[in-house]
């Protein structure tokens, strides 16, 4: 199901007295907001909170009107969505939610009470950079594919067919997911075959734009990764089957110091396990298929893997 927060949003912006008028926004969409906030941004609590919210509702949003006069974000959702539907061979329920963020994530996944969430903050996708909204200047025309990677994480968390990690500790929790404890809990393998799997759905359902764009790098960080593919294979070995949130921001986040990332004296690029997992599952979804592939176990992934290695 397609939810737009966007009227909601900006009917905050106009209000006169608009962080009374967030925080009644918060309040009507609580599960799916306070489910954003504790996984992508801060506690949504306390003076921090406040000052976020206040930069939110004042920070200048004339590039993200601009877009919306231009896209129909609304028909290149609902198309992304019923083509994630057909291609993933979706049983379980997944909303896609249109919605303006606080300048984190530029898309994320979410399980509440038991319904996966696949969002996307638009106020990245205006096609410029903004610094009051902390915008990436992501083109609008790049919403179906990140719409297909959210989509394809929800899949693995959520389908009753899926025998993924992933799964299981989203039902441990009560039908929700968490990243933080996910990271603490789920080997990496898991964690990296994850992210992979959602790179391979987006370009299949999304084809056509620069390799890098679907792991979300640079062209620069893209070649370097490249490169360094035999060190980050190496360097990832040891610790695949090991679970820790320190391996999750090590291998598949952002902002980590240099000395975090530093494996057998070599400095991991930054997110470089999207690469690695992207790798990981070629042979699995070559061989089995996507829908097959987005709800194996991690082992059951590289034991496709293995077979295709002995048989080439």
């Amino acid at each position: 199901m397609l939810i737009n927060l966007l009227p909601d949003f900006f009917a905050v912006l106009q209000s006169t007295e608009p962080v009374a008028a967030y925080h009644r926004y918060m309040a009507a969409h609580r599960a799916i907001l306070d489910a954003y906030w504790h996984n992508y941004v801060i506690e949504p609590a306390g003076p921090h909170f406040d000052d976020v919210v206040n930069d939110t509702v004042t920070a200048d949003r004339d590039d993200l009107h601009a877009m919306l006069a231009r896209t129909d974000v609304v028909a290149l959702a609902r198309t992304a969505e019923e083509q994630c539907r057909q291609l993933f061979e979706i049983d379980s329920h997944i909303d896609v939610v249109l919605m303006v963020g606080v300048g984190a994530a530029n898309a994320g996944e979410l399980v509440v009470n038991g319904r996966g969430v696949a969002f996307v903050c638009l106020e990245h996708f205006t096609g410029a950079t903004n610094p009051t909204t902390h915008a990436l200047g992501l083109d609008p025309e790049l919403l179906p594919m990140w719409i297909a990677h959210e989509i394809a994480h929800c899949v693995r968390y959520t389908s009753p067919q899926s025998r993924s990690e992933m799964r299981q500790l989203v039902a441990e929790a009560g039908g929700n997911y968490s990243y933080w404890e996910t990271g603490r809990s789920a080997t990496l393998r898991e964690l990296v075959v994850n992210e992979g799997l959602a790179v391979q759905a987006a370009r299949r359902l999304s084809p056509g734009h620069a390799p890098w764009e679907y792991f979300g790098y640079h062209r620069k960080q893209y070649a370097r990764i490249r490169e360094l593919e035999a060190v980050l294979s190496r360097a990832v070995a040891d610790d695949l089957d090991r679970a820790g949130l320190g391996l999750r921001l090590r291998y598949l986040s952002g902002g980590m110091s240099d000395e975090a990332r530093t494996v057998q004296r070599h400095v991991l690029p930054e997110r470089g396990g999207y690469f690695l997992g992207a790798r990981m599952v070629e042979d699995a979804i070559a061989e089995k298929g996507l829908p097959w592939a987005l709800r194996a176990g991690a082992l059951e992934l590289q034991s496709v893997s293995d077979s295709a290695a002995r048989t080439a």
